[in-house]
């Protein structure tokens, strides 16, 4: 393959595999987070983001005004006893479509249908995963809070799930690193918050 060849390749596939990783990690702590921020720096045209033609809606201003008032919504109702176990229980199922749909947002230079079949190969395992991670240490904290304890999580997962899609629009060569920093900082959590097991007597 000659060097013309392999840049493409890059273009085409390496980074756009990058950042859809980034905004799939992030859709497994935010669902809309990812989505709202990619539709913003497509539509000002920022980081050099662009979307696939399946998905240049998202750009439009009644997609940026819904995914806004969703984030919203999502941000406010997680801080919320009760509502933030219903948003969890939702999101299940909702993370791993999220995750999907971001990253096969950004394969630009592929047909729509492969950009599809991209999207759902490396966002939605990617998503389930720090999906099924944030709710083993939500779960924690409520058994051993009571609750108390979620809505500072919560903020925690809001600051990480927009910085790590901010570091997937400039450097998205870092994101395999920013990845497992996550898993190492979301275990730590979770072993922070789980409940102690009885001493022997």
């Amino acid at each position: 393959m000659d060097l013309d060849g392999a840049q493409e390749l890059i273009g085409t596939w390496g980074m756009p595999a990058l950042l859809g990783l980034g905004l799939a990690a992030a859709s497994g702590l935010r669902i809309f987070v990812p989505l709202l921020m990619a539709a913003l720096a497509a539509r000002f045209q920022l980081f050099g983001i662009e979307l696939n033609e399946s998905m240049a809606w998202l750009t439009s201003n009644a997609a940026i005004a819904a995914l806004g008032v969703a984030t919203v919504v999502e941000i406010l109702a997680d801080k919320v006893p009760v509502l933030d176990n219903a948003l969890h229980a939702v999101g299940i199922v909702a993370r791993p479509v999220a995750g999907a749909v971001a990253a096969g947002s950004v394969f630009a230079g592929l047909d729509p249908t492969t950009a599809a079949i991209a999207g759902v190969i490396v966002g939605a395992p990617t998503a389930l995963a720090f999906g099924a991670a944030q709710s083993g240490t939500r779960a924690a904290s409520t058994a051993t809070t009571g609750g108390l304890g979620n809505p500072v999580l919560s903020v925690v997962e809001d600051v990480l799930a927009f910085v790590t899609v901010l570091i997937a629009f400039v450097i998205p060569l870092l994101i395999p690193v920013v990845l497992l920093l996550l898993l190492w900082a979301v275990w730590r959590l979770f072993r922070k918050v789980r409940p102690k097991r009885p001493t022997p007597a």
